[in-house]
């Protein structure tokens, strides 16, 4: 899947969702993996022997050779209001983390090859319902808060280029897998209660974990095959097909065989989660037109087989 020369890899976020499945699948490839954690001895015992865990950037000597870096930290975003104390919470563990992990490559004696950073399709704010436009990577971001958050992110990954280090966001839509946020939007559906989400027109932009790491995979060859000088670069990681919220429901339903008739009204959320809700409730229609253009195969290009495949 990566490159057959071994490597060093850096893993912020490693004992996430999405950092435990790319670890298992760098040691696979025979990579050698250093996770940056908050908890040492739950890292340990997540990732096994294998991998080296360490609690800050200081415990790795300036003189580690590190050849690839991947930042997956980020606390998570859904659930908690967004009130200042937790919007500054976000921030640190986004923003803050990466400016230190780029401070660290700054005063490196051997600079990474490549720094690949996590972002969300946050970054394009939300679309109304009815608005069908197709959002590849070239288009703006909003003013809101989830916007800022990832221009933030993104613009503190993006300082590694000023050290000579190439540059990639990865602008990830929902992820469908075994933990993250499949398990709670299927429960509904698994109890017989499920239905569309408010309108149910809003767009749900997704990508199957296996199809992330392989675009992580992919995204790496790319970048280290280019000989030109380091840039910064996006890429949204989301299957080729959107779907409207209530199109979702309708294929969970068909995939554990039980009925989707249940409409859930938008108001609780918005009483509850605030302006959190408009990413639920709202939506965005993303496209990985890069990912088009560069040839990459999706395992999972349409929703129910992706479903399929994790039930």
């Amino acid at each position: 899947m990566f490159d057959t020369v071994a490597r060093c890899v850096l893993v912020t976020g490693a004992t996430g969702f999405v950092g435990q499945h790319l670890v298992r699948a760098l040691l696979k490839d025979g990579h050698q993996v250093i996770a940056l954690t908050r908890d040492v001895p739950r890292a340990a015992g997540l990732l096994g022997a294998q991998v080296r865990t360490i609690a800050s950037m200081d415990d790795l000597p300036l003189d580690h050779q590190v050849d690839i870096v991947v930042n997956l930290a980020g606390a998570r975003i859904l659930g908690q209001r967004w009130t200042d104390a937790r919007k500054a919470t976000l921030r640190q563990s986004r923003v803050a983390l990466t400016e230190n992990v780029v401070d660290w490559i700054g005063r490196a004696s051997h600079k990474p090859r490549l720094l690949l950073s996590a972002s969300a399709i946050g970054y394009y704010g939300i679309q109304r319902i009815g608005d069908d436009a197709k959002l590849d990577e070239a288009a703006p971001s909003q003013q809101m808060f989830m916007s800022d958050l990832c221009r933030e992110w993104e613009a503190a990954a993006a300082g590694a280029v000023r050290h000579g280090v190439q540059v990639e966001c990865m602008r990830f839509g929902l992820v469908l897998g075994e933990q993250g946020a499949l398990p709670m939007m299927l429960l509904p559906i698994r109890l017989g209660i499920g239905g569309r989400l408010g309108s149910g027109r809003q767009w749900l932009s997704w990508i199957h974990i296996d199809d992330l790491v392989g675009g992580i995979a992919h995204r790496w060859k790319q970048a280290l095959s280019d000989t030109s000088a380091p840039t910064f670069g996006a890429t949204n990681f989301t299957a080729p097909i959107a779907v409207s919220q209530l199109e979702f429901s309708q294929a969970a339903a068909r995939v554990w065989k039980r009925p989707c008739v249940i409409p859930t009204p938008g108001w609780p959320m918005r009483l509850a989660l605030g302006e959190q809700a408009d990413l639920l409730l709202e939506g965005q229609r993303v496209v990985p037109l890069r990912f088009a253009r560069e040839g990459f195969e999706f395992t999972y290009p349409a929703l129910e087989a992706a479903l399929r495949s994790l039930k």
